[in-house]
């Protein structure tokens, strides 16, 4: 936590350094100026095997440096010269360059004009929403149209959270759950087809239900206090992780809620559970089958929407003064990929882009990466 504090705090800490350099009087140093024919030597000599002299990429998963932005170039050289950015072959190379070698490669290869990945250029955008779509027809079978289930202990899926339905299925597979149809299915399944099925799923609109025959839900409500501080005050999750619980099928509710007094496995839910009585499970579930719910994720507007946030800092045009953000249009779709696995999956140094990549599914990644790899070079 701290570590996070001082790498968003220290941004300013810095501006305000910088604003006092500017006092009057005050003379400010000059940056030293790059080099670009000696950077093009060093790329000849150091560079070329996997980012060619015209800055191309020799093979897929490696970044295209042609008409990149320069200040960026430079902050990555020196990243992976000081190992706060991970790559053998880049430490070794970077540990031999002196900063004005760095400088000048940076300034070399952000002088070259844009050129298009021969890898990745005719990179097909596969909507994780419309292939979840197609997939989940054999699921809407038992779960209803649209994840709207009207079968008596069936769950709904609409409006779900998409990382906690991978995360059920899991468990299903590794029979931590009751044994049900749903083993027969889940098998077939590849891993990204079960993150498109959650996505579409998670975009559609949850059924209100009417309150049940059994439970009392004004009763419900004051024992689900302890409930809301992960699923919601009103059953509304907002964690991709923790399950929506309202507008839930209330028989299932009930026996979910008493599966973890045996099967399931969660350990804090087993010691709240443990204390309910029956009658005090049904009063829950009939409280939060009552709540109106949501849709957890936009659907087929996703991945607009997400490119749309990207461009704020990724836009060509932006003017990010200081900041070493990259021109990701028309990238190698490998590399994206591999790159924001490595920021979701915190390998590469702490960022926003953790943060903002910390609940894409590799369908996701994949998505948005071809969608930037399919946009022209500028």
């Amino acid at each position: 936590m701290k570590t996070i504090l001082l790498a968003f705090l220290l941004p300013f800490a810095l501006i305000g350094c910088m604003e006092q350099d500017k006092s009057p009087g005050k003379v400010m140093p000059e940056k030293p100026k790059a080099d670009i024919a000696a950077g093009k030597t060093i790329a000849a000599r150091d560079c070329v095997g996997c980012h060619r002299l015209d800055g191309s990429n020799a093979a897929p998963a490696i970044p295209i440096l042609a008409a990149q932005r320069e200040r960026y170039l430079l902050a990555a050289l020196e990243a992976y010269k000081a190992g706060t950015r991970v790559h053998a072959a880049l430490k070794d190379l970077t540990g031999h360059m002196s900063e004005a070698d760095l400088r000048n490669v940076a300034a070399y290869y952000a002088s070259l004009p844009a050129v298009a990945s021969a890898w990745s250029t005719k990179a097909q955008v596969i909507s994780p929403y419309e292939s979840g779509k197609k997939l989940a027809q054999a699921c809407e079978k038992c779960h209803g149209e649209g994840g709207n289930s009207t079968t008596t202990a069936v769950p709904s899926l609409a409006g779900q959270q998409p990382r906690y339905m991978v995360l059920a299925v899991q468990e299903y597979l590794h029979a931590e759950r009751e044994r049900s149809p749903m083993h027969a299915m889940l098998p077939r399944l590849e891993r990204a087809e079960l993150e498109n099925i959650a996505l579409y799923f998670a975009s559609q609109t949850p059924a209100q239900r009417p309150a049940p025959a059994a439970g009392d839900p004004a009763a419900g409500e004051a024992l689900s206090a302890v409930c809301g501080g992960c699923h919601g005050p009103s059953g509304v999750s907002t964690d991709s992780a923790t399950p929506t619980l309202a507008s839930q099928d209330p028989v299932y509710l009930v026996k979910a809620i008493k599966a973890y007094r045996t099967t399931r496995k969660r350990e804090r839910m087993r010691e709240y559970v443990a204390g309910l009585s029956d009658k005090e499970i049904e009063n829950i579930a009939a409280f939060y089958t009552t709540q109106k719910s949501q849709p957890a994720e936009k659907g087929e507007a996703f991945l607009k929407e997400l490119a749309q946030k990207c461009n704020r800092c990724h836009n060509p045009k932006a003017d990010l003064g200081d900041l070493a953000v990259p021109n990701i249009h028309g990238q190698d779709r490998d590399y994206l990929v591999m790159a924001l696995r490595a920021y979701r999956d915190d390998r590469r140094e702490v960022s926003m882009m953790h943060r903002m990549s910390l609940p894409y599914s590799d369908t996701i990644i994949e998505g948005i990466s071809a969608y930037y790899a399919g946009q022209p070079t500028k």
